[in-house]
């Protein structure tokens, strides 16, 4: 796998993998609880979808969008340019163009419109995460 520039072992991507999972997670959740029917809920008490309409305060576009903007620049312009990296307009090697793009886009903030503009962003990220040779599916949540 191809790694950053300047890389000893470790991949800085300037936001915590815990951090990005937290969005990723609350992305998936906010897509599955749109695309709901909810005809399945009642199907399925314990379903995923069933689940997460238990808590439809805590995992909102809305909830998501506060704390994506709640982050420091440097976090929100990562989180840009990991969704770009996993879209594929950046190769994992071109990171710092990316993260310096990223910055520039974000200067005027509105980060979580931005990224929550985007289609299944949850994975975009996943994916971009993942061009590093690291995974999100171990880190405790």
């Amino acid at each position: 796998m191809a790694r950053a520039p300047d890389d000893d072992d470790d991949v800085d991507l300037g936001i915590s993998l815990e951090t990005v999972a937290t969005v990723v997670d609350h992305a998936r959740a906010v897509q599955v609880t749109e695309e709901t029917d909810p005809a399945q809920l009642s199907e399925d008490e314990n379903s995923e979808a069933a689940l997460l309409q238990e808590n439809p305060d805590d995992l909102t576009e809305d909830s998501l969008r506060e704390f994506i903007d709640g982050l420091n620049e440097d976090e929100q312009a990562a989180l840009i340019a990991l969704a770009w990296v996993g879209r594929g307009d950046f190769g994992s090697e071109e990171w710092e163009e990316a993260l310096r793009l990223a910055a520039e886009r974000n200067e005027n903030g509105g980060a979580g419109d931005y990224l929550l503009g985007m289609d299944m962003v949850g994975d975009l990220l996943s994916e971009g995460v993942a061009a590093f040779g690291l995974s999100l599916e171990e880190i405790e949540r």
